[in-house]
């Protein structure tokens, strides 16, 4: 059974055309532009007005009546107006005005009927004056509140309110539902904070207005219930087993639960996928799905889930829908004794039924049957408004269409014969004889006062067609139409006038070029001069523009095709056509596109091995040029994109149709594709062959990164580098590993069966610390094993260090710098801290290797450090030396030397300072560095406390010095004065000064 049923409502109507003109003149029937709708008006509403609409148009105008019920509307009554075509009905009464409404417009062409308007009216009672008995249910459990919701129409929306108005209910979190069939209010888990009274809030939307009312208090209390008990959902909200859904509206079903946890919902469609306009509805209470098809029917599954178990329950949706419109009849216009079928075709569900109005009243059954009307067109009474009407439950709708019936003597005024009929010689020509006639008339054609009669070059068709068949210029002369039938008689005359036959005078010639190259195809014509002559060229029969710039056909003359690039795609034949208003002349050549070849077909893959694979392919189009070779291209899951493959032989002739891939990867999926190549190029490839796997073989090659050591006592630790898949050459991978202590003969051999391991830890209460083993390690899979790899030396656990490093000196070097001296240790690390300073908090640094000695940098000045040093190894730290004390140095000065001036002489300048006096809290000044830079090069100087000057050389290239003078002593660098001496043209000095601290410039601090 069809999910939708087409039905044929064939009113077949198939009549003669009068004439080729347009059938239509003034007057026209009445067409619809605007019809009722269905109004719903709040019952008791005295004082408004319902407004039914109906617009038409027509010529002449339409006028208008109207039925409620079948019979008319008395519009003399002052409560119903008609304006223009609506009718306006003044205080609506529930009693008298209720009921279905049909608009009728007509003119002196027929009388069509509109769709039907319902007018109905509105209503919400109040609820009952009895409140519900109070409803008391324990902790975790669920519950519902009634509605019982009052007389009303139309339908209801619910909510309900707790305690006072506005608060209502809100559904989120899932715990509450409001169900819209029934109104009642559900609770999945009852807590003790629900408790309170609840109030069904109940509200109609009509057309003009919109009205609520609210229930008695609800009262619920929940008992508290300390024991937690919880419950598997039990579904009380059940949507029916059968819903009936409308085609393009929406349906929507409803599914709550109770249980603790509060149940989750979920739906599904059980024979099919759930369609994605569910969107979030798919997870609540109601499935909603918008715009419903044939495709949503079927069944669907509300399923509800929590910890403690599911519950389901199912239900289906059937489609219906409205009556649609697949063919509808159109206006006519028929001659008298002529014979009508008229074809109506609906689809629907329920299958829709057909009738037939002719001006608004039932057609005769005789006429017409639920498929298809005839009428036979004995007089003008059968014109008028026809109307094909189909319904089902859901809706009905209207088809409308005019039928003329004409009756006319004959008249060629508005298509008379051709004035100026040219014809080339040689050629044909046909001349038209179409009067406007009914019933229809006899027509025959004379030159002169010669009746033409059918003969070797001439045919008068039956239907006024006059054919003149290889013209002369005899030909030349007026021709007369003449019609006839019982109502009168006319005639029309047209002149032919012969011409000179178009002629092709230079053909196109077959034409042979390689791809990308121009080529021009050339068409001359002769033609009557009296005549525009114009070219037209088409490609397999397919008209080409020519007037498209970036296109590859181009106008050279006013003849020639100029085809620029020729492509492949562009071979074929040509046609030149030269055209006249009169006749036309053909002539065509074939163009040979060379170039390279087409890509080869049919690739299947054989006899695959562990490293090659056989391909066969059929040969392609060689496009005129011989195939000079193939090229096979291959594709794996490693690399990135289509590479050349080995192949045997390694050189694929062109009159090859198979060979062999070789050098592939074991256990490897491979596509593979053909491409052909000749002297112009290489072609497209060939389609991708289907995805093949290579036979397993056993690894050939051994893992890499063979390492390790570390670890915790009493164990060896192995690494290496996992197999990439490339090498792994089979299912089942694994690795074997092989390990001995050095100098002993025995091999200890362990499996690692995970394809990703990378380390392996042999533990042994018996291993000795840091003791040296030989390792080796290989791969192996379903098929065997491979080759060991070369032996590595890798070392056991080792001890944490039990004694501290010895002969611990510190010293200090600076203010901000101290060294650290002890024993040759492997590895130290050494702990500082300021004396008011936790020993927890101290800093740390660390050397690698036999060192002695490390300097520590950093330092506060004048400060007191307490050091000690300590071993460490991969097992952990040893014990601390004793704690050695050293106070760091007085800082240096943190002003730059002052008052510096200069003094040239010759390409020399001598540069002086005043000495800077230490404070009682500052190291010694003894003596002074200088810093001189030029062009990225530097020198340093130092000089002695005694000095407080120095002769520099100038620079030879006019160039300039920069000088950084600073004082030095036990606590370090002080701060630096710079200066930018430039040496100009005329031997004139420019200098700036600017201070330098020791902190802010890392070039000084490297003094």
């Amino acid at each position: 059974c069809s999910n939708r049923l087409f039905l044929p409502h064939l009113l077949l109507l198939s009549s003669p055309s009068l004439s080729t003109p347009p059938l239509f003149y003034s007057p026209l029937g009445p067409v619809f532009e605007e019809q009722p709708s269905s109004v719903v008006y709040p019952e008791g509403l005295s004082k408004g007005t319902v407004t039914l609409n109906c617009q038409a148009r027509a010529s002449p105008a339409a006028t208008y009546r109207w039925h409620v019920n079948g019979t008319n509307v008395p519009v003399g009554d002052p409560r119903y107006t008609l304006v223009a075509g609506n009718l306006v009905i003044s205080g609506p009464q529930y009693g008298s005005d209720g009921g279905s409404y049909q608009c009728l417009a007509m003119n002196r062409c027929g009388t069509i009927l509109s769709r039907v308007a319902n007018l109905k009216f509105g209503y919400l009672h109040d609820f009952s004056g009895e409140g519900q008995s109070p409803q008391t249910v324990y902790e975790g459990a669920g519950a519902f509140l009634a509605c019982q919701a009052p007389a009303h129409y139309p339908a209801l929306s619910y909510r309900w309110f707790v305690n006072d108005f506005p608060s209502f209910v809100k559904p989120e979190g899932g715990r509450w539902f409001v169900s819209q069939v029934t109104g009642n209010l559900y609770l999945a888990k009852a807590e003790p904070n629900d408790t309170a009274s609840y109030f069904c809030f109940t509200t109609i939307d009509m057309d003009i207005s919109t009205k609520s009312t609210f229930s008695k208090a609800n009262q619920l209390t929940v008992q508290p219930d300390g024991t937690g008990v919880k419950s598997a959902p039990a579904i009380k909200v059940r949507f029916p087993a059968e819903t009936y859904a409308l085609a393009g509206h929406t349906t929507q079903l409803e599914c709550f639960a109770y249980g603790n946890p509060v149940p989750k919902l979920r739906w599904r469609k059980v024979d099919g996928l759930l369609p994605s306009k569910a969107g979030a509805s798919a997870e609540g209470p109601i499935l909603t799905l918008p715009e419903v098809t044939f495709h949503d029917e079927g069944v669907y599954e509300c399923e509800a889930y929590n910890s403690e178990g599911r519950d389901k329950h199912q239900g289906r949706i059937n489609v219906q829908a409205q009556p649609e419109w697949l063919q509808v009849m159109s206006d006519s216009e028929v001659e008298i004794s002529s014979e009508l079928h008229w074809t109506c075709v609906a689809a629907g569900k329920p299958r829709p039924s057909i009738r037939w109005l002719r001006n608004g009243q039932p057609l005769s059954t005789q006429v017409y049957t639920h498929s298809h009307v005839h009428i036979d067109t004995q007089a003008n009474i059968d014109s008028g408004m026809y109307q094909c009407v189909a319904e089902n439950k859901h809706d009905t709708i209207y088809s409308n269409a005019e039928l003329r019936v004409q009756v006319q003597a004959p008249d060629f005024r508005s298509n008379p014969v051709r004035r100026l009929v040219p014809a080339a010689r040689g050629g044909q020509v046909m001349l038209e004889c179409r009067p406007r006639a009914a019933p229809k008339p006899t027509l025959f054609w004379s030159r002169g006062t010669e009746l033409l009669t059918n003969s070797s070059r001439v045919t008068v068709t039956p239907d006024g067609i006059l054919w003149i068949h290889n013209i002369s210029r005899a030909d030349e002369g007026k021709y007369t139409c003449f019609a006839e039938n019982y109502l009168g008689k006319a005639n029309s005359t047209g002149h032919l006038s012969v011409r000179d036959a178009t002629k092709i005078t230079l053909a196109p010639s077959n034409a042979d070029i390689n791809q990308e190259e121009n080529v021009t195809l050339q068409c001359h014509a002769s033609h009557d001069p009296t005549m525009d002559l114009t070219f037209t060229w088409a490609h397999n029969g397919a008209l080409l523009d020519l007037e498209d710039p970036a296109g590859p056909y181009h106008r050279e003359t006013i003849g020639d095709l100029l085809i620029v690039s020729g492509q492949l795609s562009q071979a074929g034949t040509y046609s030149c056509t030269a055209q006249t208003v009169v006749d036309s002349a053909s002539a065509s050549a074939k163009l040979v596109v060379r170039g390279p070849p087409g890509p080869p077909g049919g690739l299947v893959v054989k006899n695959i091995a562990e490293t090659s694979a056989e391909l066969r392919w059929s040969r392609g189009y060689d496009n005129h040029s011989p195939i000079g070779k193939y090229v096979i291209m291959g594709c794996s899951p490693l690399s990135s994109g289509w590479r050349t493959m080995r192949t045997d032989p390694s050189n694929i002739e062109g009159n090859s149709e198979s060979a062999r891939v070789v050098g592939l990867l074991p256990w490897m999926d491979y596509e593979f594709q053909v491409i052909a190549s000749n002297i112009l190029g290489s072609g497209e490839p060939s389609m991708s062959s289907h995805t093949v796997r290579t036979q397993q073989a056993a690894p050939t090659v051994a893992p890499s990164g063979l390492g390790g050591g570390g670890g915790d006592r009493n164990e060896l630790i192995i690494t290496w580098t996992p197999m990439a898949r490339e090498y792994q050459n089979g299912d089942g991978f694994g690795y074997i590993l092989a390990f001995r202590k050095r100098n002993t003969p025995t091999w200890v051999v362990e499996r690692v069966s995970n394809v990703e391991s990378s380390r392996y830890v042999y533990s042994n209460q018996s291993l000795s610390p840091y003791c040296p083993f030989e390792v080796k390690i290989k791969a192996y899979n379903c098929k065997g094993e491979g080759p060991f790899s070369q032996i590595a030396l890798v070392h056991s656990a080792e001890e944490e260090p039990t004694v501290a490093p010895s002969r611990i000196n510190a010293t200090a070097l600076t203010a901000f710098e101290m060294q650290v001296s002890w024993d040759p240790v492997q590895h130290l690390s050494i702990r500082y801290w300021r004396q008011h300073e936790r020993e927890a908090a101290a800093d740390r640094v660390r050397t690698a290797g036999l060192e002695t000695t490390a300097r520590v940098a950093g330092l506060r000045p004048s400060t007191r450090y307490h050091v000690t040093v300590l071993a460490y190894n991969s097992a952990g730290t040893g014990p601390a030396s004793p704690k050695s004390t050293v106070t760091t140095r007085r800082p240096p000065p943190n002003r730059p030397p002052g008052n510096v001036f200069w003094k040239t002489d010759g390409s020399w300048v001598t540069v002086r300072w005043d000495h800077v006096k230490a404070l009682d809290n500052e190291s010694a000044v003894l003596g002074y560095k200088v810093l001189y830079k030029h062009e990225g090069q530097s020198a340093l100087k130092i000089l002695d406390k005694g000095k407080t000057s120095v002769t520099l050389p100038l620079p030879k290239d006019n160039g300039y010095v920069v000088l950084e003078i600073r004082s030095w002593g036990e606590g370090g660098d002080g701060a630096a004065h710079e200066t930018i001496v430039s040496l100009h043209a005329d031997m004139h000095m420019e200098m700036k000064d600017r201070n330098l601290s020791q902190q802010n410039n890392p070039e000084v601090a490297g003094f």
